[in-house]
């Protein structure tokens, strides 16, 4: 088998904004078969709340909250649900469909991305396992009432019962892209401030409802890691478990030139992220 050449992007700290508007414009490249396969790797210069793709943003996010904690808004290109970014590792995988390294069903390759993070996190010293089927429906809205992202989809990674990163794609003629977080570390009382809960319970009490549904790195791993060391072992992963061939490399001049577009028309205007079934 000839395995597919991937451009292994690592990007500095960029306003969500600028993240979601880079990642789109290197699905465009992708796409149009003007760039092979990405991983890209990056953080977040600002706490950021990134909404799923068909949410409506003032139904799931506290915006007084977050004006108030300095903490950003966008919406994703990608489905699921409100994520708070912030003390993590994030990713993009973006890939044409029926691939070398990935095919054209969507749960094969939620599965296979699943297993790089787990042999990720199993390398850290984790101990994770997948979670192959949702929480029951009674459990399930318990949860969510406290936060949209912490219930568990299938082939996302569970660590002593809770979940410990999400998973969220979109999916364009022929080609996908794939969105998910390592947090390392956690707040949850900013978690719980800046997402409306369907409770009126207060902050401390959120804290404690949450501890129970959501994990991050630095709560189990057996010494504190930093973000580049996640990073490092993150991309050791990718290496070892997806049949494909990693190089170094930046976005090109056309592809910083759109994505600069696409944050000023799009991702940076209230317009979007307020929006509902905004045209992708």
């Amino acid at each position: 088998m000839v395995l597919n050449r991937w451009r292994r992007i690592t990007s500095d700290a960029l306003s969500g904004a600028a993240n979601m508007a880079l990642d789109e414009a290197l699905f465009h490249s992708v796409q149009a078969g003007i760039s092979p396969p990405v991983l890209r790797l990056y953080r977040w210069s600002r706490p950021t709340v990134t909404l799923g793709y068909g949410q409506r943003g003032a139904r799931q996010v506290n915006l007084a909250a977050c004006h108030e904690l300095g903490v950003d808004l966008v919406r994703r290109s990608t489905g699921g649900r409100a994520v708070l970014h912030a003390a993590e590792v994030t990713y993009a995988v973006i890939s044409p469909e029926g691939s070398t390294s990935f095919s054209a069903s969507i749960l094969d390759n939620y599965r296979q991305i699943a297993a790089v993070l787990r042999a990720c996190l199993t390398a850290l010293g984790l101990p994770v396992e997948l979670a192959t089927k949702r929480l029951p429906h009674q459990k399930r809205r318990t949860v969510e009432k406290c936060a949209c992202f912490v219930a568990p989809s299938h082939f996302e990674l569970l660590c002593h019962g809770r979940k410990i990163c999400g998973s969220a794609q979109k999916r364009e003629n022929g080609c996908f892209l794939q969105h998910g977080s390592l947090p390392v570390d956690l707040d949850l009382s900013l978690l719980f401030s800046v997402l409306n809960c369907d409770t009126d319970i207060g902050v401390a009490e959120g804290r404690a409802l949450l501890a129970k549904s959501v994990g991050w790195i630095n709560r189990w791993a057996p010494q504190p890691l930093t973000l580049d060391q996640v990073q490092t072992q993150l991309k050791r992963s990718f290496e070892e478990i997806l049949p494909a061939i990693f190089y170094d490399d930046c976005p090109t001049a056309e592809e910083l030139k759109q994505a600069a577009e696409l944050e000023q028309t799009r991702y940076a205007e209230p317009g979007w992220s307020f929006r509902k079934g905004a045209v992708r």
